[in-house]
């Protein structure tokens, strides 16, 4: 019980970070941020008005031309100290992670600990990325010169599942090249990016150079309006991601817009079935199935559906359900009410359209937490790829079991069912057909005997399709992003 009277606590309303000060919206229109495993309030988030968004903005433009003339080791350096902080404040964001979001608390380590992967990565890579070119006499007594120069000021558009990282695949690489940033966090999760700006603020970062300021759609379409923003970073679903890259591109600015996801987990005849199982449960749960990397349809090639789908099953009937900041627990409530009512939805669909569920996890029994928006997995048999649960993103803790004869049905299903493509994984033994389904999957983010196919911070975040709307990627990719190329030729 320990554990339940921890955190219940009320942050209260929830300041703005502009000018290297925090500050209190002037907005008379909040939103409840709330502990998803106790249905609690414990803040308020205001949504900040035009006048403030374009303040920061303002700030955050004044500040770049001091920012950008100071040298690159200088501004590394910020950045450096910068993951020095967070690695002090881990468990505190992780914590508040758990507390806003639900994920269990070893996730919310996991996802601060890739955090400051991409901060340790912004500080070695931006010194070899960031250079230019140079070539002596291209023509009779001249030279040319190819310098890469920070553009300006970026947004960043948060989303809910990952608070804290997701964002930082944008801020540290834009921070050292020279860029100055407005961070808006998602309106659901704002708690934990709240809690990571203390460490900016430990650091002692100019003034301005990045700010955060909060609210909902009407907040990102003023920053991605405003003149002097040259870009925005998004992250979320894939209808948002096609409005948000439509309105970039009609008022000429750049875009990275990572979107929504429907994987393939596929698993061939010879996969070795203990580590298979293994990799699957989290690959399907984690994070209470709500990644972009989850796995959602679970291909079973040939004899293996009979041999893996009750393991399978009887390992997901299994997970522990709770509170995320007990030790012991497995699997955390879904992020909202609403969400909880989306998922159910879809497996009311599944039933209608003939999906066998084997494992209903709509009605857990937590009675430590009733009023949480807790669900347990479903598991869905003799799914085709053609049902809606096979084909629209469902964004929690289902999986859809799709029998497939061989490797090339699988593929077909992969390259031809779904709209998106952001990742698909295979388990195999077998190494031509691990070639084969590399070269052929159409995704951007391939797995082989890997359930989760995130990529280190110095490899860029890919995804195809309508999982991935822009030219550059997040992470190594955002070095080109925030800066463009200045050529000079001279003649002396």
């Amino acid at each position: 019980m320990a554990i339940l009277q921890e955190i219940k606590g009320d942050y209260g309303r929830l300041p703005l970070y502009v000018n290297g000060e925090w500050v209190e919206s002037n907005t008379s229109q909040y939103q409840k941020v709330v502990n998803p495993a106790f249905n609690k309030t414990i803040a308020e988030v205001p949504f900040s008005r035009k006048e403030e968004v374009d303040d920061a903005i303002k700030v955050a433009d004044e500040a770049f031309e001091k920012w950008r003339e100071l040298p690159i080791t200088t501004r590394a350096g910020y950045v450096y100290k910068l993951k020095q902080r967070i690695d002090e404040h881990i468990e505190e964001i992780a914590r508040i992670t758990t507390q806003n979001h639900g994920k269990i608390i070893d996730e919310a380590r996991g996802e601060t600990r890739r955090l400051t992967e991409n901060i340790e990565t912004a500080c070695s890579i931006s010194y070899t990325l960031a250079k230019g070119e140079h070539l002596d006499q291209v023509a009779t007594g001249i030279d040319e010169t190819l310098t890469k120069e920070p553009l300006g000021v970026f947004g960043i558009l948060g989303p809910f599942n990952f608070p804290s990282l997701a964002p930082f695949w944008f801020i540290p690489i834009a921070l050292t090249t020279g860029c100055t940033l407005v961070v808006k966090p998602s309106e659901i999760t704002p708690l934990p990016m709240q809690w990571a700006m203390k460490a900016f603020e430990e650091v002692g970062f100019p003034e301005g150079v990045i700010n955060v300021v909060h609210g909902g759609k009407e907040v990102s379409e003023t920053i991605t309006k405003n003149r002097s923003v040259q870009g925005v970073c998004f992250v979320g679903s894939t209808p948002v991601a096609m409005q948000v890259y439509k309105l970039a591109g009609e008022y000429g600015k750049r875009a990275i817009c990572q979107a929504g996801a429907k994987n393939y987990v596929v698993v061939d005849e010879d996969a070795d079935i203990d580590k298979t199982i293994q990799a699957l449960m989290p690959s399907f749960f984690g994070n209470t199935g709500q990644r972009c990397l989850s796995g959602s349809n679970l291909v079973l090639i040939g004899s293996m559906h009979e041999k893996l789908k009750d393991r399978f099953t009887q390992s997901v009937a299994k997970m522990r359900l709770g509170y995320g900041l007990d030790e012991s627990i497995e699997m955390g409530p879904v992020v909202t009410r609403r969400a909880k009512e989306r998922i159910t939805g879809y497996i009311e669909k599944g039933v209608e359209e003939g999906a066998k569920l084997i494992l209903d996890g709509r009605n857990p029994k937590i009675p430590d937490y009733p009023d949480g928006y807790f669900l347990g997995g479903s598991v869905f048999d003799d799914v085709t790829s053609d049902m809606t649960i096979a084909k629209e993103e469902i964004f929690g803790p289902v999986a859809s079991i799709i029998k497939a004869q061989n490797l090339q049905e699988a593929l077909s299903m992969i390259n031809t069912k779904t709209n998106y493509g952001n990742a698909a994984c295979l388990f195999t033994k077998n190494g031509k057909n691990a070639r084969e389904f590399r070269r052929r999957a159409n995704a951007g983010n391939i797995g082989i005997n890997i359930g989760i196919a995130a990529a280190m911070a110095f490899f860029p975040f890919a995804g195809r399709r309508e999982s991935f709307f822009g030219t550059l990627h997040g992470q190594i990719d955002c070095v080109d992003f925030f800066t463009d190329k200045k050529v000079i030729i001279e003649r002396w």
